[in-house]
């Protein structure tokens, strides 16, 4: 069986929010792992949905580019905010923002093999940046969004520099609507996803493996219920589509509002504008997500010896 750590305990309580007797129990019954003891707290009735947590691991930046009807984001990681702070790193990100959104490359391993405006290729400029500047740093990701008549919005949340920092989204409406329509709609929508993480566009573009996650500890919840099959097939099916609705752009609640579903938002505009507008995509990086940075936490290290 793995070794409970407190650090592990800690880790799901920031996540779930249950106590800590709680969250050494569903580690101990998921042998260690994080996500199978989200669940398992989950389906006991003893944490929300997990948390799409603004603090992320990784440092660095985000970079959003607009030009005409076409936006790219792109996330380099460091080691340290310090670096994300420094010039040299802030125009490195900047450069390449540009370059992505001009070569059209579609992931990292593309894009570093890019020439870089100053020579060599951006692989090569990294390289010189990790020596000059004394700290790892890699280009993770890079997403593309474009309309063929309408607009793309950028929006970078508490901006590090124009555009660069933490959160980056960009908003790609298609329409026949005017600029002085599209671009205010655009920067309240990219307002609300940065804010409101949606997973996908619509309820249909969520992840299915998402999804069977979700039926899963649902059913599980259910079942304890003690109703009979029909009656908990229907509350499995219930919290599913809750899930997606909650999760899913166009029917999250506006949160300018806090009533009216994004796609009623959306449609309102193109009415009062007699125009049509649709919200063809999105693109929402926040710096780290997904990745895991080991700390070294000796107080931690011995918690976990004295059995905490």
């Amino acid at each position: 069986m793995a070794e409970i750590t407190a650090a592990a305990v800690k880790e799901l309580r920031d996540r779930s929010g249950a106590g800590m007797m709680d969250c050494k129990k569903a580690l101990t019954e998921a042998n260690g792992d994080i996500e199978a003891a989200t669940d398992w707290l989950r389906a006991k009735g003893l944490a929300a949905a997990q948390k799409k947590s603004s603090r992320t691991a990784a440092e660095g930046l985000v970079g959003v580019v607009v030009a005409g009807t076409k936006g790219v984001a792109v996330e380099v990681n460091s080691e340290t905010d310090f670096v994300a702070k420094n010039d040299q790193f802030q125009d490195f990100v900047r450069t390449v923002s540009t370059v992505a959104l001009e070569s059209g490359a579609a992931d990292a391993e593309a894009l570093t093999a890019q020439a870089h405006p100053a020579g060599g290729t951006i692989a090569e400029k990294l390289v010189a940046n990790i020596a000059t500047i004394g700290e790892n740093q890699n280009v993770r990701r890079v997403a593309h969004v474009e309309v063929t008549e309408g607009v793309v919005v950028p929006y970078v949340h508490n901006a590090a520099a124009p555009g660069l920092g933490k959160i980056g989204v960009l908003v790609a409406l298609e329409g026949n609507a005017p600029a002085d329509v599209l671009e205010p709609l655009g920067k309240q929508l990219a307002m609300h996803i940065a804010a409101a993480f949606p997973l996908a566009l619509s309820a249909d573009d969520i992840d299915p493996a998402l999804l069977e996650r979700e039926r899963a500890i649902a059913a599980e919840k259910a079942a304890e219920s003690g109703k009979p099959a029909e009656i908990v097939a229907k509350m499995v099916d219930g919290a599913v589509a809750k899930f997606a609705k909650e999760q899913a752009l166009l029917s999250q609640i506006f949160v300018m509002d806090n009533k009216t579903p994004v796609a009623d938002v959306v449609a309102k505009a193109a009415k009062d504008a007699g125009a049509t507008i649709t919200l063809k995509s999105y693109v929402r990086f926040q710096l780290g997500e997904g990745i895991e940075k080991e700390v070294s936490d000796f107080a931690a290290e011995v918690a976990a010896a004295a059995g905490v």
